[in-house]
């Protein structure tokens, strides 16, 4: 499971002209389900995405969460964040996880962000055409990497 984490004063996705899921200060997560992606990948990203402490506390030093700031999640899936490099120039989408089996996935890691976390989550429209629009705040953006299960 790999995220792209992006700390934003605003984020929204539009699909066909709507505004599907917007959020004020918190965080934008771009969220890619590989193949071999489980329990202890959603788990394990659910509590870093909602623990990850990248906002400044009163010293100015990234300390806090968006839990601790009482912020907002954006929660986009992205595919492409899949995309395997080595050979060539077109990108490979063969360690991406199956639609049917990421939305799934997709739902549950949103879902338990919220319950399980207690953070406020906005989301995009799974397999959509989506046009994300962010004020990334510093700019602030982190890779989180998960390998999935082995075998």
């Amino acid at each position: 499971m790999r995220a792209l984490v992006q700390r934003v004063s605003e984020a929204s996705v539009v699909v066909e002209g709507q505004v599907v899921g917007a959020v004020e200060r918190g965080l934008l997560v771009l969220l890619a389900v590989e193949r071999g992606d489980g329990e202890k990948q959603l788990e394990e990203m659910v509590r870093k995405v909602a623990r990850l402490r990248i906002f400044p506390d009163e010293a100015g030093k990234m300390n806090l969460s968006v839990k601790d700031i009482e912020g907002e999640v954006l929660v986009v899936s992205q595919f492409t964040l899949a995309a395997d490099m080595r050979k060539g120039y077109r990108p490979s989408f063969s360690l991406a996880e199956e639609p049917k089996r990421a939305e799934a996935l997709y739902l549950d890691y949103c879902q338990r962000l919220n319950q399980h976390e207690g953070v406020v989550v906005a989301q995009g429209l799974f397999g959509a055409d989506m046009q994300v629009k962010l004020i990334n705040d510093g700019p602030v953006t982190i890779w989180l990497d998960l390998p999935p299960q082995e075998g």
